[in-house]
């Protein structure tokens, strides 16, 4: 039984015997850190039954829970209608003890029985490399799963890739053009690079050509109707669900380049997935689910042949499904990829990891999949998370002036070697482990500084200022958990044997109590990420442990220590907040190094 039930069935205990009520549920609060004590009863529900001030309320819970349990309440303070409470050191101790003896701490087990969640992410198109934004969504969408998996879900990692549409078509009808046959092989460069460059080129002459008409008398509008070059992207399109044999064939030749691309930036990035779909196998699937829906009455045709959804009763508005000439829009991608994953697996919930512009799509496809009689269409969960920005503003793909995945990798981890080396953070190693320890450094401070801001806020990321030795950094971290390990490889070399479990009766300090007070909030934190889909939570929960463990490495000796037990319960205590940084960090998809 953790402190915070403990105390809780003390204070219904105590307002029973005191006021003779009845309270199923007690609200306990962390006590704020300019008073003294751990935990903290607010006694306001309590003040009808007591008939007395908040303070003299406060007062008698108080000294009722010391006198009758004075090994759980070791003092009180009152704070106009706050009950700050000081847990006993025992109960600390013991709870340190269940923690040492948990190597899992903070994680449920998965059964067999556990629900099933899906959950999607990365959704990459087919027609650029993986970017910036690309970079939040697959790191959201992993932490997520393995925040899920520590709840004692089953988890599946689940991507849709945009292999098809006028995008794709215009790098194809680009690279045919102005390619000369060029190959990732024949130009030294990444597939997923090669394509983007096409697309970018499309888009290049696209406005060229738009504006040679709009000089020659055109209009905007007038010029875009008018363009060959955009003729030339739909026809393709129009050719490619036709199933064309020579731009399927080119289809596939440029798409192979890109996986190959995506692939290599997945495994440096440390994310994967467990099955991957295709829209082109799955848009089928959703115009033959549309087209039944339409024999059903659910969707309508227009004159134009286009078919439709009407939302107005749901207080939305129409939404178009196959347009005139037959091809499908991105809803009809997704619901047939929807009604996929459902004949693939028994999933419980559906989760989509995809940025704040589609909260309008993810609200018409949960209402269209119910619509259509599918028991999961009100269940599924758009996990929406803000827009990621450098300091130079946003980014944009046609343009060419996103930050590409691999480049901002590279970036990292040069930034991180600079800073390593004008610190000597690696002096004394190999230069095959410098390497290791500086990538390490270099994505982990990429990860975190995306991972501790709450996934619904939009954000700057500044390269510079996420690898700093100091602060609210995975770097700061990451040096916190390699010093803990250097002093317990000191305590393998000098034969101390770690216990099992300590003595209730070790003396123990302030900062002590208040790092085990954080251990043991662990299990919590990793419940609310999940609840609330919030990798953060567990980012500034290890960075607030880290912070708290550095204060007391600074002002105490762990190894220098003379009396022997507390010694040991140092070494207790290390061991375990290292065990934690291991853990949360893992949730987040970040490395820790044993040495730095």
């Amino acid at each position: 039984m953790t402190i915070e039930k403990k105390l809780s069935k003390a204070v219904s205990a105590a307002v029973k015997e005191l006021y003779n009520i009845e309270v199923e549920q007690i609200s306990l609060q962390k006590t704020k850190k300019e008073f003294k004590g751990h935990l903290t009863l607010v006694v306001f529900p309590f003040l009808r039954a007591s008939r007395k001030s908040p303070e003299s309320t406060a007062q008698e819970i108080g000294t009722h829970l010391l006198s009758n349990n004075p090994e759980l309440v070791a003092g009180f303070n009152v704070i106009k209608g706050f009950l700050n409470l000081t847990v006993g050191s025992a109960c600390w101790l013991e709870a340190l003890n269940q923690i040492h003896a948990c190597p899992e701490f903070g994680r449920k087990e998965t059964t067999a029985q556990a629900p099933l969640v899906m959950i999607e992410y990365s959704s990459p198109n087919t027609n650029k490399p993986l970017h910036l934004g690309h970079i939040r969504n697959n790191l959201l969408g992993y932490s997520l799963s393995e925040i899920m998996k520590a709840n004692g879900y089953r988890v599946v990692k689940t991507n849709i890739v945009n292999d098809r549409g006028i995008h794709i078509c215009k790098s194809m009808l680009a690279w045919r053009k102005w390619g000369e046959g060029v190959t990732p092989e024949s130009s030294g460069k990444k597939g997923d690079h090669l394509v983007g460059d096409f697309y970018v080129l499309f888009d290049k002459q696209y406005k060229e050509e738009l504006k040679k008409l709009q000089s020659g008398g055109m209009s905007e509008e007038e010029a875009e109707a008018a363009s060959s070059l955009m003729a030339e992207a739909r026809d393709m399109l129009r050719r490619w669900e036709a199933g064309d044999e020579a731009v399927r064939s080119l289809w596939n030749r440029m798409n192979s380049w890109v996986y190959a691309g995506f692939d290599e930036t997945y495994k440096r990035l440390g994310v994967d997935f467990d099955k991957i779909y295709y829209e082109s196998e799955t848009y089928l699937d959703g115009k033959k689910t549309v087209l039944e829906g339409l024999d059903r009455g659910v969707f309508y045709r227009r004159d134009d042949g286009s078919v439709w959804a009407d939302l107005t009763g749901d207080g939305l508005d129409e939404k178009l499904l196959l347009r005139s000439d037959g091809t499908s829009v991105y809803m009809t991608q997704d619901i047939g990829t929807a009604r996929q994953r459902f004949d693939d697996y028994p999933v419980n919930k559906m989760i989509y990891v995809v940025g704040n512009e589609q909260n309008y799509h993810f609200q018409v496809l949960s209402i269209l999949l119910d619509k259509l009689g599918f028991e999961f269409g009100k269940g599924l969960v758009h996990f929406s998370y803000g827009m990621v920005e450098l300091p130079e503003g946003k980014m944009k793909s046609r343009e060419g002036t996103v930050v590409d995945a691999d480049d901002l990798m590279d970036e990292m981890i040069a930034t991180a070697r600079d800073i390593s080396d004008e610190l000597g953070k690696l002096d004394g190693l190999t230069a095959e482990d410098a390497e290791n320890i500086i990538r390490i450094i270099g994505l982990g401070s990429l990860k975190y500084f995306i991972l501790k801001v709450d996934p619904r806020k939009n954000m700057t990321f500044n390269p510079k200022e996420s690898v700093d030795f100091n602060g609210n950094t995975g770097s700061f971290i990451q040096y916190t958990y390699a010093r803990i390990r250097s002093v317990l490889r000191k305590v393998t070399e000098l034969n101390i044997n770690m216990p099992d479990r300590l003595s209730p009766d070790i003396p123990v300090t302030e900062k002590e109590e208040a790092i085990i007070q954080i251990l043991a909030e662990y299990p919590a934190v990793v419940k609310e990420a999940g609840d609330t889909y919030s990798p953060s939570c567990v980012a500034n929960y290890i960075y607030e442990l880290v912070r708290e463990f550095n204060r007391f490495y600074h002002d105490y000796s762990i190894l220098h220590e003379e009396n022997e037990d507390v010694k040991l319960l140092r070494i207790v205590l290390s061991e375990n907040a290292a065990k934690i940084i291991r853990s949360g960090m893992s949730l987040l998809g970040i490395e820790v190094p044993e040495r730095m």
